[in-house]
């Protein structure tokens, strides 16, 4: 695979605005994002944005980044665009999407979501966690994996929900929104239209399913913070700094 690293990050954001800038250690946000892809060391990296702000803050650290529209609905849609723009030749046959505001992920698991690509008959690749609290198993917030394993680690998604699932006793799955795409898998996701369950369940994902596209996860052993929030922003300074500290 020759794969690339797109990072979507707007400036808008309702309740926490201009985020994506947000001092975490001395720098803005979508730094501390920018240089977990770089450590995971598997592709190129580069920044999708709106904003010339976000640009300016990358490009301090020696970044690339690509301006895209500021109308684009999901996170999908901009770094399609972004690729577009930035290898219209289609160098690139694989995209990993590293969304902006997980400051905290490990390179670990940007490697582990594009794992799956290397079955030719994997169109998306992802990354799912062990559930370990009552609380994630019934909160609507926490996405659920349900799939078939195919291998120890590795699972064959057959569906994603809010809801507490499967039934019985058993592991459950928090399904972490990082994924890996092949591009024409990519160019095929964003050219459809929104699907009767992702509309229901409100998750993206699930028009890839419905769409008949095969979506493979990869075990993991964290859960990265997505920032949202003023208190997500104040857990992940926290983090971080903790971090540094070691």
């Amino acid at each position: 695979m020759r794969p690339v690293i797109l990072i979507p990050s707007r400036l808008g954001s309702t309740r926490l605005p201009e985020k994506a800038l947000a001092d975490i250690g001395g720098e803005p946000m979508i730094v501390a994002v920018w240089r977990r892809a770089m450590e995971a060391d598997v592709a190129p990296v580069v920044v999708a944005t709106d904003s010339p702000l976000i640009a300016e803050a990358i490009a301090a650290v020696g970044g690339r980044s690509v301006m895209t529209s500021a109308d684009h609905p999901s996170g999908s849609d901009r770094i399609f665009e972004a690729l577009s723009l930035i290898d219209p030749d289609g160098a690139f046959d694989a995209v990993i999407n590293v969304q902006g505001d997980l400051p905290t992920v490990s390179p670990d698991t940007i490697r582990a979501a594009a794992a799956p690509l290397a079955n030719a008959e994997v169109a998306i690749g992802t990354a799912v966690a062990l559930i370990h609290t009552e609380e994630e198993r019934h909160a609507s917030s926490v996405v659920k994996m349900i799939g078939s394993q195919v291998a120890p680690g590795h699972f064959r998604a057959l569906y994603f929900t809010r809801a507490t699932a499967p039934w019985g006793e058993g592991p459950l799955y928090h399904h972490i929104g990082l994924y890996a795409y092949r591009r024409a898998a990519l160019a095929r996701f964003v050219g459809l239209p929104p699907s009767p369950l992702e509309r229901r369940e409100k998750l993206e994902q699930l028009r890839a399913l419905e769409a008949g596209m095969r979506i493979d996860a990869m075990l993991v052993a964290e859960v990265p913070l997505g920032v949202d929030t003023p208190e997500d922003l104040a857990t992940a300074r926290r983090l971080l700094a903790a971090e540094a500290g070691q």
